[in-house]
């Protein structure tokens, strides 16, 4: 069974398919990649070259594997950064291609637009995209704590709004929300995971890594959902996604805090793939109703 994850690409660094595809594969799934734009870096770094691929060739890509008679393999679509509104249209279209022949697939959206410290990096069309579109298609949506306010108009800075933020996107439809980054405390650093019902919290440690990073929902996306297709278990999924992402971070941090070389931090996701399968850290995530945080 494959994931088709239809995302961005960058030559240098990571960030979308880049910080996606070598941990799904190395967890053991098959990937069919569709890059949505092909960047020389990702724009944190404030200039890149490249361009959108548009939503032509995405339609065009899934056509090919729609003709191969290939899209029942497809147990996932998992999908990003979209560079254009039209890329979200084509999003659609391969969800529901898949879906017929696959009623069983999931599909996992990471609601792409934006980051605290950055604000929104989209063109202005792709909120609406995602909040009236994209969200409402998906079984697993994984956005961080700036995203989950801009898809309700929520200030999530209380765990009780947080709260309500995320059961207004269940009500969309999903199924599954997971907010990726939630910061309540300084110090700590948080990942929200509500099944509709039920919701955990698994709280780390906060790396001092600044705004700069680019790549980290992207791999949590592709983590939590090849997990959740391992075990269907939520809690599981979680504290394993978890541990893994943070030793991914860990080991980032120590690489950037060792070099002389004043850049940006990237993702050492090959030098901690490790990390991946087998984490050296544990978290314990903790139900809502377990207790009061």
């Amino acid at each position: 069974m494959a994931v088709l994850s239809i995302q961005s690409h960058v030559v240098f660094g990571y960030a979308g398919n880049t910080a996606a595809v070598f941990p799904l594969q190395r967890l053991g799934r098959e990937v069919w990649a569709v890059n949505t734009v092909e960047f020389s870096n990702h724009t944190g770094y404030g200039s890149w070259r490249g361009r959108v691929l548009g939503a032509e060739l995405a339609e065009d890509l899934v056509t090919g594997l729609e003709e191969r008679n290939v899209l029942g393999r497809c147990e996932a679509v998992l999908s990003g950064y979209l560079g254009d509104a039209a890329v979200g249209r084509a999003i659609i279209d391969a969800v529901k291609k898949v879906r017929k022949e696959n009623p069983n697939a999931l599909y996992c959206c990471d609601p792409v637009m934006g980051d605290i410290g950055r604000g929104f990096y989209v063109k202005p069309d792709i909120p609406d995209m995602f909040k009236k579109e994209l969200v409402p298609l998906a079984d697993i949506v994984c956005p961080n704590q700036f995203e989950l306010e801009a898809l309700t108009g929520l200030d999530t800075g209380k765990i009780d709004n947080a709260v309500k933020a995320i059961n207004l996107i269940h009500e969309t439809g999903p199924s599954i929300v997971l907010v990726t980054s939630f910061k309540e405390k300084d110090g700590e650093l948080s990942m929200l995971a509500s099944g509709k019902g039920e919701i955990l919290k698994i709280t780390t440690p906060e790396l001092p890594l600044g705004y700069g990073v680019a790549g980290t929902g992207d791999m949590t996306s592709a983590v939590f959902l090849s997990r959740y297709l391992e075990t269907r278990n939520m809690e599981k999924t979680l504290e394993l996604c978890t541990a893994s992402v943070f030793g991914v971070l860990e080991a980032s941090y120590k690489a950037a805090s060792s070099s002389q070389e004043n850049k940006l931090l990237e993702l050492k996701i090959i030098d901690a793939q490790n990390e991946l399968c087998s984490p050296s850290n544990s978290f314990k995530a903790h139900s809502f109703k377990a207790e009061k945080l």
